[in-house]
């Protein structure tokens, strides 16, 4: 069994958070719940704080998820009693760690004039103190906002967290590659399984999970009134993972499957609210050729795995596709933005829309990625090259793969990729 807390890695986050110490913006750090913002900010950076000499107490910490703190939900009394510790020493640096702040909510000030109030308002004004460098996490993007840089005026970085990448993974749990990569693909990243062995634990902290955390936290604040078609959605889309759908589809799929009348408008309402979430995220597709976006079909992923075959209680263990979610999330856990291409096949007279997984921009840079559980024979080379082939441009093309032992440019150009090379980082894609 493994102290998660101990050996867990998440250098990364800790390498952006020390970066953007004292720069003038509020650090936000997003994601699932139980991900592991609250360690990363609560336990790893403020050890870092600590081994740097600053003292205990002038690092303060709000957890408003807990009872404890439930009065610093009204962000008046957060903001005064921050205020009350800072504002007599304004030359001494302070840090100001603040978890879960959708939690909080709007009040009226009535001694400025009845004006209503939001934590933002209170975040932005304990900004303008030159003596305190402010943190905060959130797990809910409407609770905390999807335009983040709006409700901080500007100033804010965020930091989006994810649960543990393989990489992470793998430094916490040691041994055959392989056989934790098998373990990864099954159960998934969350940072509390290092500390679990029993495998029925591990299915029963995932399924409870989903059911006492992301279920109520997505009904409670939207106020959904239909939980059974939230779920029903929610097992639609763990069952589609890298397959594309709309909300027109998925609506005719339940109709049909419950006898009642679904309509799109609400199964896109729900999905909004997953994505809200973290839970879910949505990959455009992309015309490679005409530069442009379609509305739908879209293809929706888990943020991570184990959550998916959890949501399936295990039944529908497919290796490639969720080889392709697990690539596609460590993507964008890199920082990079990811669409589905499409790319016409006019060949034969016909006008047929091929796939590329992934079109993986970064900055003025772009990749294109297949994803290829294995190839085992010609026939599926072929077929996973050809849409590459279609492009005809000079960007560089990868089929990520987990039947080679080490990574190789073939005769087109091509570049062959191990996946637990790429995970590991021990290629690079630019």
């Amino acid at each position: 069994m493994i102290n998660a807390r101990t050996y867990m890695k998440r250098d990364n986050y800790i390498d952006r958070l020390i970066h953007t110490m004292w720069n003038g913006e509020i650090k936000v750090l997003t994601g699932i719940r139980r991900c592991g913002k609250s360690v990363i900010l609560f336990e790893l950076f403020y050890a870092y704080l600590l081994a740097q000499g600053v003292e205990e107490s002038h690092i303060i910490k709000i957890s408003l998820d807990q009872r404890r703190y439930s009065k610093y939900r009204n962000p008046i009394t957060l903001c005064e009693y921050v205020e009350s510790i800072i504002c007599d020493k304004p030359k001494e640096q302070y840090y100001l760690f603040v978890d879960e702040v959708q939690f909080t909510t709007s009040v009226v000030d009535e001694e400025n004039g009845g004006i209503p109030v939001t934590i933002y308002d209170m975040l932005n004004e304990l900004k303008a103190y030159d003596n305190l460098d402010v943190y905060v996490t959130g797990s809910n993007s409407k609770g905390l906002s999807k335009d983040i840089a709006t409700e901080f005026r500007g100033r804010a970085t965020q930091i989006h967290v994810y649960p543990l990448s393989f990489a992470e993974f793998y430094a916490a749990v040691g041994g055959d590659e392989r056989k934790a990569l098998d373990n990864y693909m099954l159960y998934g990243g969350m940072p509390r399984l290092l500390t679990m062995e029993d495998e029925r634990e591990k299915k029963e902290y995932l399924s409870t999970l989903f059911d006492e955390v992301y279920i109520k936290d997505i009904v409670e604040r939207n106020q959904i009134t239909r939980e059974d078609i939230l779920n029903n959605i929610l097992d639609f889309l763990a069952s589609q993972i890298s397959s594309l759908t709309n909300p027109t589809n998925i609506a005719n799929a339940l109709t049909s499957m419950r006898g009642e009348k679904i309509h799109s408008a609400l199964v896109s309402n729900y999905i909004t609210h997953t994505k809200d979430s973290f839970l879910i995220s949505m990959a455009k597709r992309y015309d490679i050729k005409g530069k442009s976006y379609f509305e739908y079909p879209n293809k929706y992923y888990y943020v991570d795995v184990g959550l998916r075959n959890a949501r399936l209680n295990y039944r529908q263990f497919d290796p490639g596709h969720i080889m392709e979610n697990i690539i596609y999330i460590e993507l964008l856990r890199r920082g990079y933005s990811v669409d589905v291409g499409v790319v016409t096949d006019r060949t034969a007279g016909k006008n047929v829309q091929r796939e590329i997984d992934f079109v993986v921009n970064d900055m003025d840079r772009k990749i294109y990625i297949q994803s290829a559980f294995q190839m085992e024979n010609d026939k599926k080379v072929s077929s996973e090259k050809a849409s590459l082939m279609l492009t005809k441009d000079f960007f560089k093309k990868i089929i990520v793969r987990l039947d080679i032992p080490h990574h190789f440019y073939d005769e087109d150009g091509i570049f062959h990729c191990n996946l637990i090379d790429l995970l590991l980082g021990r290629v690079e894609l630019f």
